[in-house]
């Protein structure tokens, strides 16, 4: 199979079609018409072997996550989805690993409307870089910058899963059965929360992804709008399975682990949030900002306590 091939039966004739897309998958460049009134709203993200995801990885899930992190990034930004383009370098044309990373890419694709408009594929080392494209009208679209003293500083969902799956994979967390596989299912298959975004616009002060840990992003927040924080440990949401998995403080891994692609978001204290069923997850109010500079932690008392690890930088060794 050369790479033509590859491309056709594996990703040329898969997916949504939608009428934006006037041509797609086959000429030089793709070309692509974004609704008037629109601000178009583009992200790109890389994973390598070995550094985002391990060489052994389910291929579906890999599929998944490629696109899923992507979609984070538009949620963040209260963007709908609509395009994506593809660069794929592998070691070899293994035909049942491509099969399995188009099923795991295309279901969520499907599920977001997002066409595959174009992209490259190329032999190395196993590495996958999704581009993203979404649409948003300009007076609407989320922010870092934004968040004013007095909002309230809210997540979507549950924190530290992924993390926990991670030390499962390593081998650092001794964990078996259903909780187990919900840890590791969070890691590899993170959602998106594209609905909780486009519900956001015009309620969001300031908003982004968790992807590197909680204190990471939040503090991109903070930086953005030259404001500091007071996060409540207490708080912070934790899955039953996380609570049930043994780690030691798991308000640390909360605060600090990636891979969650949850969403942090600030709003005015009397914003109505009254948007359970259109966010289509958990909401969670964890602190407030304040006009003091710095992230400050406080205990069930409301002492300053003990900050966790930053959270990932990849020219930092990692957890900082």
């Amino acid at each position: 199979m050369n790479e033509f091939d590859l491309i056709r039966r594996y990703f040329a004739e898969r997916g949504v079609r939608r009428a934006d897309v006037p041509l797609g998958i086959g000429d030089d460049a793709a070309l692509l018409t974004p609704p008037p009134g629109q601000s178009l709203a583009v992200s790109v993200d890389t994973l390598h072997s070995g550094v985002h995801f391990a060489p052994d990885t389910p291929p579906a899930d890999l599929g998944h996550k490629a696109l899923a992190v992507n979609l984070s990034d538009l949620a963040a930004m209260g963007a709908e989805p609509a395009w994506a383009t593809l660069a794929l370098s592998l070691p070899a044309a293994d035909e049942a690993w491509l099969s399995a990373f188009a099923d795991g890419f295309f279901a969520l694709a499907e599920r977001h409307g997002v066409q595959l408009v174009g992209g490259d594929t190329t032999r190395g080392p196993l590495s996958v870089t999704v581009q993203v494209h979404g649409f948003v009208p300009p007076a609407l679209a989320l922010r870092r910058r934004g968040a004013r003293p007095g909002d309230h500083i809210f997540v979507t969902g549950s924190l530290g899963d992924a993390g926990a799956g991670l030390a499962i994979e390593q081998g650092r967390l001794a964990l078996a059965g259903p909780p187990a596989a919900f840890l590791v299912a969070r890691l590899h298959r993170p959602t998106p929360r594209v609905a909780a975004g486009l519900a956001l616009r015009g309620l969001a002060s300031a908003a982004i992804d968790i992807s590197d840990g909680l204190s990471q992003d939040l503090g991109h927040i903070l930086a953005a709008s030259g404001v500091g924080a007071e996060l409540e440990i207490e708080a912070l949401p934790l899955s039953d399975e996380l609570l049930a998995s043994g780690i030691d403080r798991p308000w640390r891994l909360a605060a600090s682990a990636g891979d969650d692609y949850e969403l942090c978001f600030t709003a005015a204290a009397d914003a109505d949030l009254g948007v359970g069923d259109a966010l289509g997850c958990a909401v969670t109010r964890i602190g407030r900002i304040t006009a003091e500079p710095g992230l400050r932690w406080l205990d069930a008392d409301g002492q300053a306590c003990e900050p966790p690890p930053r959270g990932w930088d990849h020219f930092a060794r990692g957890e900082a």
